[in-house]
């Protein structure tokens, strides 16, 4: 089974084409996510998505914004020029996820913590006096097995 799922930040704005036969909406953009190791570079891939999916690509998402994508993979095989053969890899998304808030830091660098929360001059409340339950008694231990005298 070839199913994917990847943190990612757009690095295009999504390209909306058509196929020339039955006119079926193609949504393509790149995206850039961290590679294994912090001293690794970004790597980046072509992400494409079909149909309503592609169209609701187009209009909400933009270059900078960080998405959950979940698709399959693919690797392309394409001759170069020079001589040889380069592999890129490209997912077909299925489902698209804005990650809005959560999305502040820049990828392949570490997210800030947020600044402290300012607390109010307000006296605390006075604690007040709960029941307490009745202390639980403790379980039996359990009888030890002796996993060597198992009938085979």
């Amino acid at each position: 089974m070839n199913h994917c799922t990847l943190l990612a930040e757009l690095i295009s704005d999504p390209q909306l084409r058509y196929t020339q036969d039955n006119q079926t909406p193609i949504a393509e953009f790149s995206v850039a996510f961290p590679g294994l190791r912090a001293e690794d570079a970004p790597q980046q891939m072509k992400v494409v998505g079909w149909g309503n999916l592609a169209q609701e690509i187009q209009t909400q998402y933009r270059t900078g914004d960080r998405v959950l994508l979940e698709g399959r993979l693919s690797i392309n095989t394409l001759d170069r020029p020079e001589g040889f053969k380069e592999k890129q890899v490209e997912m077909t998304a299925q489902r698209v996820y804005s990650i809005g808030a959560l999305g502040a830091a820049a990828i392949g660098t570490p997210a800030m913590p947020p600044p402290p929360m300012a607390v109010a001059s307000s006296p605390a409340p006075a604690p007040t006096a709960t029941p307490t339950a009745a202390p639980a008694t403790p379980a039996a231990p359990e009888p030890e097995v002796d996993y060597d005298d198992i009938p085979f």
